[in-house]
């Protein structure tokens, strides 16, 4: 087996403690509803939009903290401070850079830093802490890529920066060992796994429409099969081209509700999903181009459920307390159906934790979501 001479880590999440356990603590502490947050910045398109500015650069912290307060109606100062009051360094994966480093492997940090200032000087202060970095790293916007290859020089680091595509790799320096990503992918892209050597693999953190995600990691086989565990949860920037720009609600149902949808009851609390990042992420993987928004109505939320192609829609309406909930469907999908089909499969199952959860992307592109034994899957 071939030595492996270099460890590169990311920052948020994996040398520190869980971004959706820090997120979970924020709502908690602000009076919102679980998952409020992350629906903000990771489901909602303008919150989605406005994050991903941050992540670029194109904001400052300070109007990322304006504009991000007014989505969630709260008071926007310090909000990223209040937000990460309870992320914390990752004790086992600190002692294993450490180790990997004192044996002579070389350890290095690749990451983002969020906005202008004031945190900008992160990504260096940990690279000079873990070693050097030696990478090809691939970014699409020419100016971010100017910037870190400048950055990086700055502090004596000397990785291969290349402006590109990141969801079609870099041809030049494959096969990889190792294909490491740091912003979400709803689907993993081909190329990733066509530039990977067998046995190689594909760390990256997956995410859907519906919301929720994780990490995976995928080992590449010889029949241009990856396949792999879900290894925990996590909260990225979703890759450019894949993110989705969602039609407006006249789209679909042009005059007044409930038009002719159909009326019919369920005894699951839509609410019981909102508040589960994994369960977010279980029936997002389970039913595919589908999107949420969420609004207030009396006591409780109405859920609004949309397919991309803009064919069909429903509503669902969380009242507390209620034992059956109102739900109403439109269009060729049935979407409240295959929703509640998803989530009853993973409860049937026991709820099993994303240690219990794998995905496999198929040689001809399909994306399998299984739990325990990938013999049995829902395709994506």
């Amino acid at each position: 087996m071939t030595r492996r001479t270099g460890l590169i880590l990311d920052f948020g999440g994996v040398l520190t403690t869980s971004v959706p356990g820090c997120a979970a603590g924020f709502d908690r502490r602000e009076g919102l509803p679980p998952g409020t947050f992350l629906r903000a910045i990771a489901v909602n398109p303008e919150g989605a939009a406005l994050y991903a500015d941050l992540e670029r650069g194109a904001v400052t912290q300070t109007e990322w903290n304006e504009r991000t307060g007014a989505l969630l109606g709260i008071d926007g100062t310090d909000l990223l401070g209040r937000v990460l009051v309870d992320l914390h360094p990752e004790a086992s994966v600190i002692a294993a850079a450490r180790a990997a480093r004192a044996a002579g492997i070389k350890v290095g940090i690749l990451s983002n830093s969020l906005g202008m200032e004031p945190y900008d000087y992160n990504a260096g202060l940990l690279a000079h802490r873990l070693g050097d970095a030696n990478v090809v790293t691939v970014e699409v916007d020419a100016a971010v890529a100017g910037a870190a290859r400048t950055a990086l020089h700055g502090a004596g680091l000397h990785p291969t920066v290349v402006k590109g595509d990141g969801a079609q790799g870099n041809w030049d320096r494959a096969p990889y060992d190792r294909i490491l990503a740091t912003c979400s992918v709803r689907r993993i892209p081909r190329a990733w796994v066509e530039q990977s050597r067998a046995g190689g693999e594909i760390v990256a953190p997956v995410t859907t429409l519906f919301g929720g995600g994780a990490v995976v990691r995928l080992t590449v086989n010889e029949d241009g099969n990856a396949r792999g565990n879900v290894t925990r949860d996590a909260a990225f920037m979703r890759l450019r081209q894949q993110r989705f720009t969602a039609p407006g609600t006249d789209a679909y149902l042009p005059g007044d509700w409930p038009g002719d949808a159909e009326q019919s009851m369920t005894s699951l609390d839509p609410e019981e999903i909102g508040e589960n990042w994994l369960a977010q992420l279980l029936v997002g993987s389970c039913v595919p181009d589908v999107f949420t928004r969420r609004a207030k109505e009396g006591d409780g939320w109405t859920w609004w459920l949309f397919d991309t192609a803009v064919t069909s829609w429903a509503t669902v309406d969380s009242v507390p307390g209620a034992a059956e909930f109102d739900v109403r469907q439109s269009g060729p999908r049935r979407l409240w159906d295959e929703v509640e089909a998803a989530y009853r499969w993973w409860e049937e199952k026991g709820k099993p934790g994303y240690e219990r959860l794998g995905l496999t992307v198929t040689a001809s592109g399909e994306h399998h979501t299984w739990i325990d034994d990938p013999s049995t899957f829902w395709t994506l």
